[in-house]
């Protein structure tokens, strides 16, 4: 059986530069977002846990 992807564009073709464009913006918008979201979320547990605890002093 032939896989039908590898007749998907042949001739491979150059995509517009306009499109080309708006997906690398959509594409670092997206990254952004996941980048803020990661450093409210993931730091926000640690950083609760770390302002509740007590801290050892060593005098």
């Amino acid at each position: 059986m032939e896989n039908p992807f590898k007749k998907i564009a042949i001739p491979p073709q150059d995509v517009p530069k306009e499109l080309k464009n708006k997906v690398m913006t959509d594409v670092a918008r997206m990254k952004l977002l996941k980048d803020i979201t990661d450093l409210f979320s993931n730091n926000y547990t640690n950083a609760a846990k770390a302002f509740f605890e007590k801290k050892k002093n060593n005098n």
